[in-house]
């Protein structure tokens, strides 16, 4: 990085996010928001890119921007057992939700061979399947 100062909307084609999602972090806290000169515009450091491409690449892994703030504490590298325990949390949700997604592709295959094969001539078996109180 060169420590070049930045208006917002480089900072944006910098770090390939849109310019709103910027003032939607720094309202959140995640990103900080220079002061702005008397009668200027502010000017952003190379810092507050590699911030946003790590609050992206951690959202591309399945965490949510509380969580991203867990680990932008957590950002000095110093803390590798709490940030361990975040990455085993978001693993586990994810390993849950690929039961889930493996079951009702179970599921809606068997319903899809059920239609193919025309046995039930009256009711779908998709829109029954979904009719059906539990």
């Amino acid at each position: 990085m060169n420590n070049e100062m930045m208006t917002i909307g480089r900072v944006a084609v910098a770090a390939d996010v849109h310019l709103e999602t910027i003032r939607y972090y720094q309202r959140l806290g995640l990103v900080g928001e220079p002061p702005r000169p008397l009668g200027g515009i502010r000017r952003y450091d190379d810092k507050t890119v590699a911030r946003l491409r790590f609050i992206k690449r951690a959202q591309q892994l399945g965490f949510a921007l509380d969580e991203v703030r867990s680990l932008l504490a957590l950002e000095d590298g110093q803390s590798c057992r709490e940030t361990r325990a975040l990455a085993g949390k978001k693993l586990a949700v994810i390993d849950a939700r690929l039961t889930d997604l493996r079951r009702m592709q179970k599921l809606l295959k068997t319903l899809i061979a059920e239609c193919d094969s025309g046995k039930r001539p009256r009711a779908c078996p998709i829109i029954a399947t979904l009719t059906k109180a539990d």
